[in-house]
């Protein structure tokens, strides 16, 4: 068995990438507490999809059940916002396998994690070059330029990441997209979503 870590984990409904941000809100005490711990201890939680169940759950019911694939975050800025909440920025970091799971005292869940070999960067292909443009495209978006992503276009491995982040598709194919170990995997299947999404836009037009 490979060796493992203990980590926090925040279930989601929402998948988070490496390099990628993820803006969140942050209410309930235990969350609070996990991101206090976070930022004071310069440490970081995983973020992993929710299969089933909802993102608050109260004490005493069950967890919700994850997606055995997430990302570790680290908090890169934060916000007090009105009504007691914490507005949080995150960056994601390295991918994570769960092997085991379970809600701590505190009513955080936890895991024990293998964490994930990261993949090699490379030139990409001159086929997915449409895909570097409709990257730049949303690169300009107004929403997108207050994220302040860093992407280097001429890498496969970072074109793979930000597209699958940045193209509205559902949190499910997001998922597929996450687990997938290979560069040019990822971008073979996010030419094919953008083929159906462009589809799409022109039967509806």
């Amino acid at each position: 068995m490979p060796p493992t870590q203990e980590i926090p984990l925040f279930p989601l409904g929402a998948v988070l990438f490496q390099g990628g941000k993820l803006p969140l809100q942050s209410f309930e005490p235990r969350y609070l507490g996990l991101v206090s711990s976070c930022m004071r201890t310069s440490t970081g939680f995983g973020v992993v999809l929710i299969r089933q169940g909802r993102e608050v759950h109260q004490r005493g019911t069950s967890a919700p059940t994850t997606f055995s694939i997430g990302t570790m975050a680290d908090i890169v800025d934060f916000d007090h916002l009105p009504n007691n909440r914490l507005g949080i920025v995150c960056r994601g970091t390295t991918r994570f396998r769960i092997h085991r799971s379970w809600v701590r005292d505190d009513d955080i869940m936890a895991a024990d994690v293998e964490f994930l070999a990261e993949e090699s960067s490379s030139d990409i292909d001159p086929s997915y070059a449409g895909l570097v443009a409709t990257l730049k495209e949303l690169l300009k978006h107004p929403m997108v330029k207050k994220l302040g992503i860093e992407v280097d276009v001429n890498d496969a491995r970072d074109v793979s990441w930000r597209l699958a982040e940045l193209l509205p598709i559902d949190v499910a194919a997001r998922q597929d997209l996450l687990q997938m170990t290979d560069a040019n995997e990822r971008l073979g299947e996010l030419q094919r979503v953008l083929a159906n999404l462009r589809s799409g836009d022109e039967s509806g037009a």
